[in-house]
């Protein structure tokens, strides 16, 4: 692996919490155009190194770099503004808005002119046109109406609004938190095509999971992390399933 193929990556990440060791100097690499997942018991500082990455919380110790170079992400703006999205396990969408004004939440669309400069009114056409293409590009055909409060959508289709909505600025990588934990099984494999298609983009994708066949189905590479370290990178050609959780409940080295 070439440095020109990792998109994202850290050095040494530390993190304590009082007396409690969150992260132990771990190492994270993410490749372009790759789904990562990240697996480990709890505790095993999985959320940790996720929130470390975009902005959430700030490393102790520990260095990241994003296409070779150092950056300082002290907030989650900072990831957004480098081209890194995050979609939390609690769904921060708004159930009283529309599926459009949901995808340009924070970031509206203006209307030229005078209103938008001056009056800042709102280009609600302009968003709901935006919204379509994003949704139609990426294959969700579950949303046909973006018109519709999220309230009156379901866990599936409100997660892929909150995945669309990373994807349409995600333009480097998007950090998925256990995506498919409150779905059905229909629902599941929309999301899990999801994935595929914005690998496809050449967007990286860093999988957060505790469901092992998905984590196979799905990602190029396994990080598993372990007592606030990383225990290994597998791959699922070099290991199975059984392989995977030895190594994260350290009956086995990798």
């Amino acid at each position: 692996m070439t440095d020109h193929d990792i998109v994202m990556q850290a050095t040494g990440l530390v993190k304590t919490y009082g007396r409690v060791v969150g992260l132990d100097g771990v190492d994270f690499e993410l490749r372009r155009g790759e789904v990562l997942a990240v697996i480990g018991d709890n505790g095993a500082g999985k959320s940790t190194l996720i929130k470390c990455l975009t902005g959430a919380e700030i490393a102790d110790e520990g260095r990241v770099l994003l296409d070779g170079k150092p950056v300082k992400i002290a907030r989650t703006q900072d990831a957004r503004e480098l081209g890194i999205e995050t979609v939390y396990q609690t769904l921060a969408v708004s159930p009283a808005l529309d599926v459009a004004s949901n995808l340009f939440l924070g970031r509206e669309i203006r209307r030229p002119g005078i209103m938008g400069s001056v009056f800042r009114t709102v280009d609600t056409r302009g968003m709901r046109e935006r919204a379509r293409k994003e949704l139609s590009e990426l294959g969700i055909t579950t949303l046909q109406d973006v018109t519709v409060p999220v309230e009156n959508l379901s866990g599936g289709q409100r997660q892929a609004v909150a995945v669309a909505r990373a994807a349409a600025f995600g333009s480097k990588v998007v950090f998925l938190d256990e995506p498919t934990a409150a779905l059905g099984v229909r629902e599941t494999n929309q999301v899990l095509d999801l994935i595929g298609r914005l690998k496809a983009r050449g967007v990286s994708v860093v999988l957060i999971s505790h469901n092992m066949p998905q984590v196979f189905d799905v990602a190029d590479r396994i990080h598993v992390q372990r007592l606030g370290k990383r225990a290994a990178v597998i791959t699922p050609e070099s290991h199975t399933m059984t392989d995977a959780v030895a190594i994260m409940t350290g009956a086995a080295a990798a």
